[in-house]
């Protein structure tokens, strides 16, 4: 399948945003074809012995200054997998959450500090499965008609970064150059906003979610 997006990107305000998904169109997730799109060429697909464990993480738009933006977030440095990297508020499937979808929901306020409620017209988006953690992760979008106060934990949240949706979609895939800890340096496609590299896990979600948005604001 192939997506054209209008090179032609409008005011994203709240408005417009809500017009898009009031639609009933129906659109066919891209998944694995745009996953691939910012996969990087050392990513190996090995899986783990072990079963993956589960998590999921929320695509969560909301609007600021008249446009519409979805939150990142920069990871505090700690010991372990995905220290100090760019992410969507997320994590693991906790014995208490019934639902992937709540385990989005209570890492989005425990890391943020804003109770988002679930909705039955929020979208799941397609699984991604990380090898150097063996998790399989599962993505939630969810949108909001107001800008809401964050309040993120210093021990978990070292940056928030708030990216125009119209930014995301004028985003083009750049290739840079990463140290993975040694001296030795990888090349991987990634989104820059500001002085920020999207990488990895969160680059090959949001572009999924780059093509859901273009699809359905130019049909």
């Amino acid at each position: 399948m192939k997506i054209y997006m209008s090179i032609f990107v409008f005011l994203m305000d709240y408005k417009n945003f809500n017009n898009i998904f009031s639609k009933n169109d129906h659109f066919i997730l891209p998944g694995k074809k745009t996953h691939r799109m910012l996969s990087p060429s050392s990513r190996k697909i090995i899986r783990n012995k072990n079963k993956p464990k589960k998590a999921s993480v929320l695509i969560f738009c909301y609007p600021k200054n008249d446009k519409m933006h979805l939150i990142l977030i920069k990871r505090s440095n700690f010991i372990g997998f995905h220290s100090g990297e760019i992410s969507f508020p997320g994590g693991k499937l906790d014995v208490g959450d019934r639902t992937l979808e709540q385990t989005a929901l209570r890492e989005f306020r425990e890391e943020l500090g804003v109770q988002l409620v679930s909705k039955k017209d929020s979208i799941k988006f397609t699984p991604l499965y990380i090898p150097l953690s063996n998790f399989m992760v599962f993505p939630f979008f969810t949108y909001e008609n107001f800008t809401p106060k964050f309040f993120p934990e210093p021990n978990e949240v070292a940056e928030l970064i708030e990216f125009p949706i119209s930014e995301l979609l004028r985003s083009k895939i750049k290739v840079r150059k990463l140290f993975n800890g040694t001296s030795k340096s990888i090349e991987v496609p990634c989104f820059k906003f500001k002085n920020h590299l999207i990488w990895g896990a969160t680059a090959m979600i949001l572009n999924e979610f780059k093509f859901y948005l273009a699809f359905r604001s130019t049909n």
